[in-house]
């Protein structure tokens, strides 16, 4: 067994009973194997009494070699902003529809984890994004993005409009339902939907997606993960909008409000099984060249 993995931190779906199975299962398994486990709390949730130790996402990331997260893409979002930063590497189990980042089912679970546990994987180092909202000079809210941040209208059916900086030089005013500013990771994602272009993983750049523009002129643009965006919400304290990362983190904006987006000095260490093949998921995912 490979040594480099010997204390293991599950992380599950929040509030879904039907990932419970699947926990028991797993901490058992990794039990048997010698391995110290250790429960975030929402995995313990799906005990009445935990036999392993139960810790905070924090201290978890403190603690652990590896990190499994069992559920789907949703999980692993909210687990990559909390783990990246401890460089803790990930590894997702997939409950829901084929993932584009929890790419193990369960029942291949303990095979999968036969070859993990050798030392047999692929690791990839996919890129965040770090969000900060500054008002009247002051930093209000931050947080961080695997998939995406979105600046878009709140609850009225009125557009928004936003001037867009690149590296303090000026790019664009938009007038528009909002903006995405995803990773090549999240170009799979919302922005997808929103017309824009798929990434491949590994690339160092950002995409810029313009949702439902007043102006058809206004097309996505894809720019260096290196540069500094700077999102300015024209208006004053009666436009209404919203910030949200990974469209799990939410934040009321405000006109004069900027948005200044970073690519995070530190990635996400994200485990596959060998032979693991990002543009099959893709094909499989997005259905291309299915027979009818």
């Amino acid at each position: 067994m490979n040594n480099t993995f010997r204390t293991i931190g599950l992380i599950s779906k929040a509030g879904d009973p039907g990932v419970a199975d699947t926990v028991a299962t797993l901490a058992a398994d990794l039990g048997k194997r010698g391995l110290k486990v250790i429960l975030d709390t929402s995995a313990a949730a799906h005990f009445a009494q935990p036999a392993e130790p139960v810790m905070q996402r924090a201290d978890l990331a403190r603690e652990c070699d590896l990190a499994i997260v069992v559920g789907g893409d949703g999980s692993m979002l909210n687990a990559a902003r909390s783990l990246a930063e401890a460089d803790v590497p990930v590894l997702g189990v997939n409950l829901g529809r084929l993932g584009f980042l929890a790419d193990v089912s369960p029942g291949e679970m303990q095979e999968r984890l036969d070859e993990i546990l050798a030392g047999q994987y692929e690791e990839e180092r996919r890129s965040l994004i770090h969000a900060s909202v500054i008002r009247g000079g002051q930093t209000v809210s931050e947080s961080d993005a695997l998939n995406d941040v979105v600046i878009h209208k709140w609850d009225i059916a009125r557009m928004i409009e936003v001037d867009t900086l690149i590296d303090q030089r000026f790019l664009n005013s938009l007038r528009a339902d909002g903006l995405i500013v995803s990773t090549p990771t999240g170009s799979t994602a919302y922005a997808l939907s929103g017309g824009g272009p798929i990434l491949d993983p590994a690339l160092k750049a950002l995409v810029l997606v313009p949702i439902c523009p007043h102006t058809l002129s206004n097309r996505p643009i894809v720019v260096s993960d290196q540069v500094e965006i700077e999102i300015v919400l024209q208006g004053d304290d009666t436009t209404k909008a919203q910030i949200t990362c990974d469209g799990q983190v939410n934040f009321a904006l405000l006109g004069g409000d900027r948005i200044i987006i970073r690519r995070k000095d530190r990635d996400l260490r994200l485990i596959h099984p060998q032979q693991h093949d990002h543009f099959d998921i893709m094909r499989r995912k997005l259905r291309w060249a299915e027979q009818p």
